[in-house]
């Protein structure tokens, strides 16, 4: 059980360091250029972001410390961190890209390579602990709400 909570610990750390390099690429654009676009009917206040993400982001390091806890052994948790770890690379690719770079286009190309890895993550988990993969579930759902959001900034700018 030790091992576990440490397994978890370690994981959630680093999905939120991940996540909190990630957030200076909005931090530079959230407030000048993002505000001047045009959003959709069902854009949420920008006060709603920050604490969703950190839920998730504790969600899924949980997830992932129980994939990991498992043991790095076994050829099935190797392959199911490794779909983790690409798409929490591409979690911080679309801050990056979207915020960063300013370009909600490549962010949708972006956003939509990373539904991919992280369908494909949650196959993984579910081979590996079925709760894991459920605790992703939250993520993939606010992703694909996020997926729709990108594309209407993009189309009506």
């Amino acid at each position: 059980m030790k091992k576990k909570l440490t397994y978890i610990a370690i994981t959630v750390s680093v999905c939120l360091v991940i996540g909190f390099l990630a957030s200076f690429a909005t931090q530079t654009s959230v407030n000048t250029w993002y505000i001047t676009l045009n959003k959709p009917s069902f854009n949420p206040p920008n006060s709603i972001f920050a604490p969703v993400w950190t839920i998730l982001y504790i969600m899924m390091g949980i997830s992932a410390g129980l994939v990991w806890a498992k043991g790095l052994h076994h050829i099935w948790v190797k392959t199911a961190l490794y779909h983790f770890g690409f798409q929490l690379l591409y979690n911080a690719l679309w801050s990056i890209v979207f915020f960063g770079l300013r370009e909600p286009f490549w962010g949708l190309l972006v956003i939509i390579t990373l539904l991919i890895l992280l369908t494909l993550t949650i196959r993984w988990f579910y081979v590996v602990s079925k709760p894991a993969a459920y605790l992703l579930i939250p993520y993939f759902l606010w992703l694909c709400f996020a997926t729709a959001l990108n594309y209407k900034v993009w189309e009506l700018n």
